[in-house]
């Protein structure tokens, strides 16, 4: 009887959801319990999904919490956990996907959007680089090094061997700033100056440098206080 309880239940909570509209807000917690569906089978999943909502503070959280976090909480599986973790890549590929219908950047706007969309979901520090050519078409997007620009130390060695690479014309490099805020430090201004003037010794742009923080991010090259490091 309670297994077919829980089936009816399943089957109403699918139906309501995959029929809902997009558009429409639906309980965060709902759409957790029905993603536990698939990795805890024949359970009231709903006690688990509150309980998971309550430890990591909102949806986002739960997707970000550490999978033996996640773990811990009781009646979770680990095939559960699993799955609530392939939610962040796969929100990013799909978000990629339709993105690369556009492979051709024709403005700082087009730059910065494609640079966010590359970070959705990063929680580590990452350093990378876009490689353009002549026309703006995207040739290739790396992430050279990882952790803080301050800690790690960018590697100008690196880039221009990418650079070359690709044989790109135009470059735009990017890093970001996990729960900060999208301002450069005085350790990215000086990486900037310092791959502007090597740059433009190759005859090669450094169109932006974009820094991200969670879903905002800044351009340098449009902000008047340092736009002159990027007209070489």
């Amino acid at each position: 009887m309670s297994e077919n309880i829980h089936a009816g239940h399943r089957e109403r909570l699918k139906k309501t959801i995959l029929s809902t509209d997009i558009m429409d807000k639906i309980p965060e917690v709902k759409l957790l319990e029905m993603l536990l569906f698939y990795g805890i089978p024949q359970k009231d999943t709903a006690p688990i999904a509150y309980e998971l909502i309550k430890t990591f503070g909102s949806f986002s959280g739960v997707l970000e919490a550490d999978i033996d976090a996640i773990v811990k909480i009781k009646g979770m599986t680990r095939n559960a956990a699993s799955l609530i973790k392939l939610m962040k890549p796969v929100c990013r590929e799909y978000v990629l996907s339709r993105y690369h219908s556009k492979e051709t950047l024709k403005s700082y706007d087009d730059i910065g959007d494609y640079i966010l969309t590359r970070y959705f979901g990063v929680s580590r520090e990452n350093f990378s680089l876009l490689c353009l050519n002549r026309l703006g078409k995207i040739i290739s997007f790396d992430v050279l090094m990882r952790g803080s620009i301050d800690s790690v130390g960018v590697s100008t060695r690196t880039v221009i061997e990418q650079v070359i690479k690709h044989d790109a014309v135009a470059v735009v490099i990017a890093h970001n700033h996990p729960g900060g805020i999208a301002v450069p430090s005085a350790q990215d201004i000086k990486i900037t100056k310092e791959l502007a003037n090597i740059l433009s010794s190759l005859s090669i742009n450094l169109i932006d440098h974009i820094i991200v923080a969670d879903d905002d991010y800044i351009s340098m090259a449009q902000s008047d206080e340092f736009k002159e490091i990027f007209e070489k």
